[in-house]
């Protein structure tokens, strides 16, 4: 299979990122029962983490418009980060990897973009926790954007996990 098609999003009410977060571990139970590895990886520091390691970091909060043009640089931090993170989790065929925070990166990264740079890392299937809408696998992140089309599996509200 394709990348893009072994991506899963798990899309839910932005209003339930808590209840959700609390229930991963119930998706990982799941999961492990299936015969299946789990790796979680948590994108919420993410931005934080980069912006501080920046040698003009205090100078972007003064002018943040001097930082969208290094954004791209955010996007190949993340790809460098996730790759070490599936080696350390030795993520293979069997292995699902979810990604959590994503709502975190809302006006950094669009998750399109960071879908097509990690999912052909992942051997197995990549879970992404969505925090938005899907209609007709038209993808909104937190119900802002325009969307995107994308041949991920949507798991959408109604069904139980």
């Amino acid at each position: 299979m394709a990348p893009e098609q072994r991506v899963i999003f798990f899309v839910y009410d932005e209003n339930e990122e808590r209840t959700v977060r609390a229930k991963v571990d119930e998706l990982e139970l799941i999961t492990r029962k299936a015969d299946h590895q789990w790796a979680s990886y948590d994108l919420s520091d993410s931005f934080a983490i980069w912006l501080a390691s920046q040698r003009y970091a205090k100078s972007y909060f003064q002018q943040p418009h001097k930082l969208f043009p290094l954004l791209p640089r955010f996007l190949d931090f993340i790809a460098t980060e996730f790759k070490s993170f599936l080696v350390h989790n030795d993520a293979d065929e069997n292995t699902v990897v979810s990604l959590l925070g994503t709502g975190s990166l809302f006006g950094f990264l669009k998750i399109r973009e960071l879908v097509d740079k990690l999912a052909p890392m992942v051997p197995g299937r990549l879970l992404v926790l969505f925090p938005g809408i899907c209609e007709n696998n038209n993808y909104r992140l937190l119900n802002a954007y325009d969307g995107w089309n994308y041949r991920a599996i949507p798991i959408t509200e109604g069904k139980d996990f």
